[in-house]
């Protein structure tokens, strides 16, 4: 004991730590908020906790390339002792702490934590959502299977929708035009560096403004919150009826982030670890992609717009979302807390809820594409073939080879997933072609990787003789 305290002494001499740890410690809270309606946010910390030391072990085995990251997590569930558990608790781990954020934010929206003076711990937590997400979404990027493709090349068309920076966008998520070796190494470099250290960053602030403006008092109906005079007001509040943080109101605390540690340990025991599924294959089209259950509502609904609607939903919605949440407590950030008084907060939450209920319900029948039942095999009509040249029907078999048929309708068969082909060449160059095959676009995936130049010649040439008679090919003007 005696060697504990002088080591002790020594580092409280350097580090100066024991002063502002004691004052966290003993900084006062309202009684009434010892409740466990306001367990959710040190939840949200004890699992983040979590992830990064999860994360840490997995990132030792971990291989961030295209062609041995699904062999890395084949090697982690069936080969690395215990590999399998410490991937099923960072992936249930995932799914917890979003549901804690959300569950939080909805916790403070309730009772009017982001009215004044907390405006800015209610932005910062705004934030930390929006990174949680990011983190999920690159964390099922790494599984790098059949969803994670597809996931990945849905999230690439979103981002190119984007006006001007689309393009920007898409090559810093990707390492380039395609889904190729760069882009796993970006991804691992944004859940591993960039996104987790946002998180200590915000979160660290987070705290801080918790610390320096007191927790949220307990809503009471009639109390109103007025600039002038709340911080008098619950400076009082504390000193009349009050306890410090430790002992008073950490029980509670230190048990729901136990109850919650122990609910990840169950469902990874039970549930195991997700995926991989099949190895990423740009070449099947016939493949149901499923988000992680957060973002199913988001499939849902890009699953049962119609395509015109598509792309103001994905960028008018979630901007106008987002600027509502951050303006919240400019223009609502005084008055009543209650939320028994405030029954617009009230059904603006249950409507969310059932929306967003409801969609991740339809996620499960809704389709991925319009209709995409065509048979790869179904040949291509006679008359697209009579006059071709050897290398036009080399990249007719092409076409068939590689299943273009399952997305394209020629000659009234064939899928409805992309646009028809029957008259492609009016609209798009040569050059145009070869870009849109190699690189991808809207919602059509890069098969770059997937073509070698002689097939991608032979397909571009037989693309370049479908067009209506009487109408000329497209050409670039700036030939002679």
């Amino acid at each position: 004991m005696r060697l504990i305290k002088n080591v002790g002494d020594w580092l409280e001499q350097r580090l100066q730590l024991a002063a502002p740890i004691r004052e966290t410690m003993e900084h006062p809270v309202p009684r009434r908020t010892a409740s466990w309606a306001y367990v959710f946010g040190s939840a949200a910390l004890t699992v983040f906790i979590l992830q990064l030391v999860t994360g840490i072990l997995l990132a030792l085995l971990y291989v961030p390339s295209a062609g041995e990251a699904w062999n890395s997590l084949q090697l982690l569930n069936h080969q690395v002792s215990l590999g399998w558990f410490i991937r099923a608790l960072h992936g249930w781990g995932s799914n917890f702490m979003i549901a804690i954020v959300l569950i939080h934010m909805v916790q403070v929206f309730l009772f009017g934590a982001y009215k004044f003076p907390r405006e800015l711990t209610w932005i910062v937590g705004v934030l930390l959502l929006l990174l949680t997400l990011g983190m999920a979404f690159t964390g099922q990027v790494l599984r790098f299977d059949q969803d994670a493709y597809w996931g990945l090349g849905i999230g690439a068309s979103i981002a190119s929708r984007v006006p001007v920076l689309g393009p920007w966008i898409v090559k810093l998520l990707l390492g380039g035009p395609i889904i190729a070796g760069a882009t796993l190494s970006r991804f691992f470099a944004f859940h591993v560096f960039v996104i987790p250290g946002s998180l200590i960053a915000f979160v660290a602030l987070h705290l801080l403004l918790v610390l320096k403006l007191g927790i949220n008092e307990w809503p009471m109906p009639g109390r109103l919150v007025r600039r002038a005079t709340y911080m008098k007001e619950y400076h009082e509040l504390t000193h009349a009826d009050g306890l410090p943080f430790v002992p008073g109101a950490v029980a509670k605390d230190l048990f729901f982030s136990g109850f919650i540690l122990l609910a990840i340990a169950a469902c990874a025991a039970y549930f195991g670890p997700f995926g991989p599924s099949g190895q990423p294959d740009p070449t099947i089209i016939q493949t149901v992609p499923r988000p992680d259950y957060f973002f199913l509502w988001l499939y849902a609904v890009l699953s049962l717009l119609p395509p015109s609607m598509e792309t103001p939903a994905l960028l008018i919605g979630p901007v106008i979302a987002l600027i509502v949440l951050l303006a919240l407590p400019f223009f609502s950030g005084e008055g009543e807390k209650s939320w028994k008084r405030r029954p617009i907060a009230v059904l603006t939450i249950l409507l969310v809820a059932v929306a967003m209920g409801t969609f991740t319900h339809l996620a499960g029948y809704a389709p991925w594409s319009p209709v995409m039942d065509a048979w790869s095999g179904e040949p291509i009509p006679t008359r697209y073939l009579k006059g071709r040249t050897a290398l036009e029907r080399q990249g007719a078999l092409v076409f068939q080879a590689k299943q273009c048929h399952n997305c394209h309708a020629l000659g009234g068969a064939g899928g409805e997933r992309g646009p028809e082909l029957d008259g492609v060449a009016v609209h798009l160059t040569q050059d145009q072609l070869i870009r849109q095959v190699i690189q991808g676009g809207g919602n059509m995936p890069a098969y770059g990787n997937n073509l070698n130049p002689a097939q991608t010649t032979a397909l571009v040439a037989f693309l370049e003789t479908l067009y209506p008679a009487g109408q000329e090919p497209a050409r670039d003007a700036s030939r002679p």
